[in-house]
């Protein structure tokens, strides 16, 4: 019997790519069984019979569709922040949505917690080659190489799926089709430059981005101000700039979180000093001001 024969073995129907590979599940640490998250599914489920919770019966994927951005949000918060225990908390928070809204889709008799499970395993499987695939298989010696491979195996996708709606004579979706609208601007231009760069639309270098930069910085400052068009072409310049993000392997949301928090930290020493002298920062002169961050600067070069 070959590995194949013998990951097919484990359960008939299901692809090979659901399953862990019988040398990997003998590896030294390797994952076997999850009772607490089948207590978890199982929780849920009973909360969602006849006789269970009045309010979470009543809920539908719509409903709560705000929660699932919420609590990834307070995750992201705790995971900059120093608390573990926190983060385990929050990312329970998180994994909780996921399963109610599987079990919502199983109610409805759309699909099923381990129908979400399957697809994610079996796309992960199919966008690491380089991990599951054969000898043949693209070889990544670094993360960069892995981006290109992951990015390269989604345009196969797309096509594929082109492929499969032209059959069926429906029109295909677009390459950007994928990347939700309702994600933040910020990570919206991240991404859709990036599927846009797997086509092969780019820039040929950094330098260029950064000619593109100034021309829309040029556009903009042409613009009337407060116009229509001002506020487009400052969209431009966001654009432009998370390219240059891009081609220096800097993420943008990341960098401008980052200057988020030094900001906050800043104002909040500047809030202190104030208190300290018995003014309110509002009541504090522009100089006097200027003058306590430039102390929250040089106090953050001391740490």
């Amino acid at each position: 019997m070959t590995a194949q024969d013998q990951r097919d073995a484990l359960e008939p129907g299901v692809p090979a790519a659901a399953h862990l590979d019988p040398a990997d599940a003998m590896r030294p640490g390797a994952p076997t069984t999850h009772p607490d998250f089948d207590a978890l599914v199982r929780t849920i489920w009973r909360l969602r019979q006849p006789d269970g919770c009045p309010w979470d019966r009543e809920q539908t994927h719509a409903s709560i569709a705000k929660n699932i951005i919420e609590e990834a949000y307070e995750a992201v918060d705790a995971i900059e922040g120093t608390s573990c225990r926190h983060l385990r908390e929050e990312l329970g928070d998180v994994l909780m949505q996921v399963v109610l809204q599987s079990q919502i889709a199983a109610d409805d008799g759309e699909f099923d917690i381990d129908a979400v499970c399957r697809d994610i395993n079996e796309k992960l499987v199919r966008r690491h080659p380089h991990v599951f695939g054969d000898a043949d298989a693209p070889h990544a010696a670094t993360s960069d190489d892995v981006l290109g491979i992951w990015e390269k195996v989604k345009l196969g996708e797309h096509k594929k799926s082109e492929e499969e709606a032209a059959a069926e004579g429906v029109a295909p979706e677009s390459l950007l089709d994928s990347v939700p609208v309702q994600l933040p601007a910020l990570m919206q231009a991240q991404k859709i430059s990036r599927k846009a760069v797997a086509a092969g639309f780019d820039w040929d270098s950094v330098d260029s981005v950064w000619e593109q930069v100034q021309s829309e910085v040029e556009e903009f400052k042409s613009a009337a101000p407060g116009s229509a068009d001002a506020e487009m072409e400052f969209g431009d310049i966001l654009f432009a700039l998370v390219n240059v993000a891009r081609r220096e392997h800097i993420d943008a949301e990341t960098a401008l979180r980052a200057s988020c928090a030094k900001f906050r930290r800043r104002w909040a020493y500047m809030e202190q000093a104030a208190r300290a002298e018995g003014r309110d920062i509002a009541d504090v002169s522009r100089q006097d001001q200027e003058a306590l961050w430039a102390q929250a600067k040089l106090k953050e070069t001391e740490l």
